[in-house]
C-alpha cells in the first residue's frame, strides 16, 4: 500500500489525499466527484439492505457532511477507482469520525456500484483504511454497523477481523456493532 500526501511535511495524520493498493486508487472526494457519488448513494440497487432507501436531496446533504468532515480532519470518505481506469468511480468508502452510543469512534463505511460488485474491491479498500486508520488514529476504534440482512458487507467485516460487539438498532433496523 502507499499513501501519497499533499504537500512535503506532511504527515498521514494531518492530510491524507491518496492510498494505492495493489488493484485500487482510493483518494479524497472532490467537489467534481458529487453527482456521481450522490448517485450512488442514492441508487436503490445500493441501498437494497437500507431500511430507507437515500434519496438524492439526502445523499446530497450527506456529501456536504463527508466534505466537512475532509475540512475539518484531513480525512474522510474517499473515491475509489481502479488503477488501470482511474477516472472511472466505482465507489466510495473509508473512515470518518462518528459518535456511537456516547463513544467517538470511526464509522467504516463503504457502497460500490453494482457492477463492481464481486471483485473484492470492498475487502481491499476497507483493509487499507483501516490499517491507516488503525496506525494513524490508534485512540479511536474502527467501528462498522451493517444491518443483519446485508450478508455481503458482514462478510467483508469478517474478512477485516471485525467481529460482533453487540446487536443493536440502527437507522431504524437491526443491526451489527463490529469491532476489531
Amino acid at each position: 500500500m502507499a499513501i501519497i500526501l499533499s504537500h512535503p511535511g506532511a504527515t498521514v495524520g494531518s492530510v491524507l489525499t491518496e492510498i494505492k493498493t495493489e488493484r485500487l486508487l482510493l483518494r479524497r472526494l472532490r467537489e467534481a466527484d458529487r453527482e456521481n457519488i450522490v448517485a450512488l448513494q442514492a441508487d436503490p440497487e445500493t441501498n437494497k439492505f437500507n431500511v430507507v432507501p437515500h434519496t438524492v436531496e439526502g445523499a446530497r446533504e450527506l456529501y456536504d457532511a463527508w466534505m466537512k468532515q475532509w475540512a475539518e480532519h484531513g480525512f474522510g470518505y474517499l473515491a475509489v477507482s481502479a488503477l488501470d481506469d482511474p477516472e472511472v468511480i466505482v465507489g466510495f468508502g473509508g473512515v470518518r469520525y462518528h459518535e456511537w452510543n456516547g463513544e467517538r469512534v470511526l464509522n467504516l463505511a463503504y457502497r460500490f456500484w453494482p457492477f463492481a460488485w464481486g471483485k473484492g474491491y470492498a475487502t481491499e479498500m476497507a483493509a487499507a483504511v483501516v490499517e491507516w486508520a488503525e496506525r494513524e488514529i490508534p485512540e479511536v476504534p474502527v467501528i462498522a454497523n451493517i444491518m443483519v440482512s446485508n450478508e455481503p458487507s458482514i462478510r467483508v467485516a469478517e474478512r477485516l477481523g471485525f467481529k460482533i460487539h453487540t446487536e443493536e438498532e440502527f437507522e431504524g433496523a437491526p443491526s451489527l456493532h463490529m469491532r476489531r
